[in-house]
């Protein structure tokens, strides 16, 4: 079909591991540079989370942690090694459910999804858990910013994790952190295909552009953090993934 609306997704390649105080900026950079792209007016670029939190010295060894009275409760409950589940609560608002080798917590920064991210897999140190990154939507604004300096380009961040949905099996990408986009696109008002009007059509954008963005970066042993999306038309503004957090009062099964 003529002026059919497409866009491009693009893994970038040669991505160090990174390290504690990298400069994630200049990895872009340089990402961008083995890849063969420069960047132009409206590009995304979508970063894996554990990148983010690599390089914020989110890495916490198990042997540094000691785990509570609460944390050795519920690791009883559930199955889990009790230092782990110290970090979990750490990172939490409080604990939304739990069975054997299941945890759903609360994040305190407000979404709720297992383990509240603490992860081990794709981390290098044996016997050591990564913690999200913190302040993600400040992270995205100051990298947005800088890569704006660095090359001219006015472009969209995403950094991106992976969450398990309540009510539907399998993981999918989801936005943690957002900048230079709207993390939801309201289309209330518009018309539909017939002409009516659409009344409750709220888009969740950030998190359809990082679950677009797995599909290329992978979930294993792809080693591929960083991914460019060009020529996709989205809601330009000062969105925030926070804004994609359902609030408690909305919220019909917490």
């Amino acid at each position: 079909m003529a002026n059919a609306p497409s866009f491009q997704i693009y893994a970038l390649q040669g991505v160090p591991m990174v390290q504690e105080d990298d400069d994630l900026v200049a990895i872009i950079r340089d990402a961008l540079t083995a890849s063969g792209f420069e960047l132009v007016d409206g590009d995304i670029i979508v970063m894996a989370s554990k990148i983010v939190s690599k390089a914020q010295g989110r890495l916490v060894a198990l042997e540094d942690v000691v785990a509570g009275e609460e944390a050795v409760q519920v690791a009883e409950e559930v199955g889990k090694d009790p230092r782990v589940v110290e970090l979990i609560l750490s990172e939490s608002r409080g604990i939304s459910r739990m069975r054997r080798g299941v945890l759903i917590t609360e994040h305190v920064q407000g979404f709720v999804s297992a383990n509240s991210g603490v992860d081990a897999s794709n981390v290098g140190e044996k016997d050591s858990v990564l913690l999200l990154p913190k302040k993600p939507d400040e992270v995205a604004h100051r990298i947005r910013i800088r890569l704006k300096h660095l090359t001219g380009a006015d472009v969209a961040i995403v950094i991106t994790d992976t969450h398990g949905r309540p009510f539907r099996l399998g993981n999918i990408g989801v936005a943690l952190g957002v900048a230079g986009m709207e993390a939801l696109w309201d289309k209330r008002g518009e018309t539909d295909l017939f002409g009516r009007e659409m009344i409750a059509t709220v888009m969740g954008y950030g998190d359809m552009v990082a679950s677009a963005a797995h599909l290329v970066m992978g979930e294993g042993a792809e080693g591929l953090p960083l991914v460019l999306i060009r020529g996709l038309v989205f809601p330009k503004g000062d969105g925030k993934a926070s804004d994609l957090n359902r609030p408690p009062e909305m919220d019909m099964y917490r």
